[in-house]
């Protein structure tokens, strides 16, 4: 420990300033300028120099990875899956759900839109929100809402509001999907002109 941060030390601002300050004591000292008491200049300037040293900038933030976030989501769609499964729901909303699950299947999958997801920030927290909130609270209102409506008939179904909920997840997913592919694109179209200008 006291030998990091001895070597901290060595490498800080304080000290690159300090020993600047002390280097020019030194070519005072062979001028002839310091005289007999040069060690005490050199320490003097030395010193000064490390105590109008400009402060240390803090370290950045240690941040996740975007991958191990995505690993995560991933997981956590898994269990999503499962409880989905278990989950009985109208034809017309089953099958939004099927669709929306495989859209989010496709956009986990490991490979290229990993890739491209772990440089978009924005992207991970949609892809996160859609599976560890807006979805399974859709899902879950609809199975507490649908047993009250039979006591109150009359009013707007259940099942509509499911459907409407899981289209606009559906379309959120999909404009995901759609800056994801241009990102690809523009990625390719790039690495062709690289290609390109490096044959000139």
């Amino acid at each position: 420990m006291a030998t990091s941060k001895f070597l901290g030390y060595l490498e800080s601002r304080k000290n690159i300033t300090g020993a600047a300050c002390g280097i020019a004591g030194l070519a005072l000292t062979f001028t002839g300028v310091a005289g007999p008491y040069w060690p005490v200049v050199v320490a003097g300037l030395y010193g000064a120099g490390a105590l109008i040293a400009p402060p240390e900038r803090p370290p950045l933030p240690d941040f996740p990875d975007p991958s191990a976030q995505l690993d995560e989501v991933r997981d956590d769609f898994g269990k999503l899956r499962d409880y989905l499964a278990d989950v009985e729901l109208p034809p017309a909303a089953a099958g939004r759900l099927t669709e929306l699950t495989e859209l989010l299947t496709a956009l986990l999958d490991p490979g290229w839109v990993t890739e491209l997801l772990a440089q978009d920030p924005e992207g991970v927290h949609t892809l996160s929100r859609a599976v560890r909130q807006d979805l399974p609270e859709a899902v879950d209102t609809f199975v507490r809402t649908r047993w009250w409506t039979r006591l109150a008939p009359g009013q707007e179904p259940p099942e509509r509001h499911l459907e409407r909920q899981l289209t606009l997840l559906h379309e959120e997913a999909d404009r995901l999907a759609a800056s994801l592919r241009e990102a690809e694109a523009r990625r390719q179209e790039s690495h062709t002109r690289y290609l390109e200008d490096r044959s000139q």
